[in-house]
């Protein structure tokens, strides 16, 4: 394999994370590769900018970045979306954390939001997925996901700290 190739997957793949549920499930399409994905995404968090902007402009940068890596990878592996992409898992996990503090309760919900809608695919998450193509048509759904994994842990954390706290 070219080392172009090996380096796109790599970085497509969570470092290869996406392989290991795939090959102990042996399913072609829901292998929990997104979950290996998102988990991923939550242990880098300690390694991301820590200051609310600082994270808001890598956001904003790693997700041009992570359209042009899938939409490598989809041309690597030839299918479009396929399982072991999980850079979209990735960027919608961070997206769902955006301007949020970083409390166990906050990266808790987020992550548990996001798995459910990413899994769930409501509209218009699913009308995404369904109508955009190439890189740009992997991340997009993932990053609604996490738009709205985010404003459903700020509608959590505001109703728990009103009743219960």
């Amino acid at each position: 394999m070219p080392i172009k190739d090996f380096l796109i997957r790599f970085l497509a793949s969570g470092g290869f994370i996406s392989y290991v549920p795939a090959r102990i499930t042996g399913f072609k399409k829901f292998t929990g590769s997104g979950m290996a994905g998102t988990l991923v995404a939550l242990a880098l968090v300690p390694f991301l900018p820590e200051n609310k902007t600082a994270f808001a402009v890598f956001c904003l940068a790693f997700f041009p970045f992570s359209v042009w890596i899938a939409g490598l990878a989809s041309k690597s592996y030839g299918t479009h979306d396929d399982p072991r992409i999980v850079i979209d898992e990735m960027i919608g996990y961070w997206l769902a954390l955006l301007f949020l503090d970083r409390t166990p309760f906050n990266l808790a919900a987020a992550f548990v939001f996001f798995r459910a809608l990413d899994t769930l695919k409501p509209w218009p998450i699913y009308k995404l997925e369904t109508s955009c193509s190439g890189g740009f048509g992997i991340i997009i759904d993932d990053a609604l996901a996490g738009v709205e994994a985010n404003l459903l842990t700020r509608l959590a954390a505001l109703l728990l700290y009103r009743y219960y706290l």
